[in-house]
C-alpha cells in the first residue's frame, strides 16, 4: 500500500505543472492608453519581441529569450524565459500592470521544441520592468 502511494505521489508530481512565482503588479496614475504604448517602448528598449498583443483584453505577451544555453537553429539546449504583462484601468486616471515571468528548459532537436517548465522564485526581471515603465511615463 506504501508502494502505491508512493507511486502516485511520483505520478501527480510529473503530471502537475510547475508553478511561475506569483505576478508582480503595480498601479500607475496614467490613462490605459499611455501605459499601453510606454510598456510596448520600454519592453522594446529592454529587448524583448513581443509575440502577441491584444488592446481589448489588456494583454501582452512576449517571444521567449535565453537565460543560459546554446541555440543552432536546428538544435538549441538551456534556459528561456517569457513575459506576460496584463493592464487593467485602475479608476479613471489609473492603470493596473502586473507582469508574470515564466523560466522554461528547452531542448531542440531538428526543429522540434521540447519545454519543460521550472519553478522560479526571483522576480527581479519583473520588478525591473515596472520600475523602467514607472519612469518612463
Amino acid at each position: 500500500m506504501t508502494r502505491m502511494l508512493g507511486a502516485i505521489a511520483l505520478l501527480l508530481s510529473l503530471v502537475t505543472p510547475a508553478l511561475a512565482a506569483a505576478p508582480v503588479s503595480q498601479t500607475f496614475t496614467a490613462p490605459i492608453e499611455k501605459v499601453w504604448s510606454v510598456t510596448e517602448a520600454v519592453l522594446k528598449q529592454l529587448g524583448w519581441d513581443i509575440e502577441k498583443s491584444d488592446r481589448t483584453i489588456g494583454w501582452i505577451t512576449t517571444e521567449s529569450r535565453t537565460v543560459e544555453g546554446e541555440d543552432y537553429g536546428v538544435y538549441a539546449k538551456g534556459t528561456r524565459h517569457r513575459l506576460v504583462i496584463r493592464l487593467k484601468a485602475a479608476g479613471t486616471q489609473g492603470t493596473m500592470v502586473e507582469v508574470e515571468r515564466s523560466v522554461f528548459k528547452r531542448e531542440r532537436i531538428l526543429w522540434i521544441d521540447k519545454d519543460e517548465p521550472l519553478n522560479v522564485s526571483d522576480q527581479t526581471v519583473e520588478k525591473a520592468l515596472l520600475v523602467a515603465i514607472g519612469k518612463a511615463l
